[in-house]
């Protein structure tokens, strides 16, 4: 007669409800921020709208995405301003303002620090450079900023 061991494989606890509803919440709050990155967005309002307190969004977000709700939305806005500097027909101050940033100083801060320049510079080093005829997902990915790190400074001659 045989005899069968069955070896008992540790079962991993099932999600429980909580954590899978927080995590429905948060891909709206990620799907808001990149329909809404040009409105006047705070982690506040994001977090009434997914009915957590603020701090638990950001600690919750930030968790699931590996980086905070602003980091995020400002990523998201100083993508559209490199499309935005590319096209050429706007000013450094129309494009911070027609992506949801209230203030010149933390725009350029800001994109400077993912970028690597300011915006200012970005723009007129764009002028020549054309990505008319690359396809729109591959200029995207070329012309991506750098997320969850700053840009290499600058080395000085």
């Amino acid at each position: 007669m045989r005899h069968h061991v069955c070896a008992t494989i540790p079962s991993v606890p099932p999600p429980d409800q909580q954590h899978l509803q927080d995590l429905a919440w948060l891909r709206r709050v990620r799907d808001r921020i990149d329909r809404e990155y040009d409105q006047p967005l705070d982690v506040e309002a994001l977090a009434r709208g997914a009915h957590m307190s603020a701090g638990h969004l950001s600690r919750q977000f930030k968790a699931a995405y590996g980086e905070s709700p602003y980091s995020y939305l400002m990523t998201r806005r100083i993508e559209r301003a490199m499309a935005l500097l590319r096209r050429g027909d706007l000013t450094v101050t129309e494009v911070c303002f027609a992506v949801g940033c209230q203030s010149l100083g933390t725009f350029s801060t800001r994109f400077t620090e993912l970028v690597g320049v300011p915006p200012s510079q970005y723009r007129k080093d764009n002028e020549q450079r054309d990505t008319d005829g690359i396809p729109a997902c591959v200029a995207k990915q070329v012309t991506r900023p750098i997320r969850n790190r700053e840009a290499p400074a600058p080395t000085r001659a």
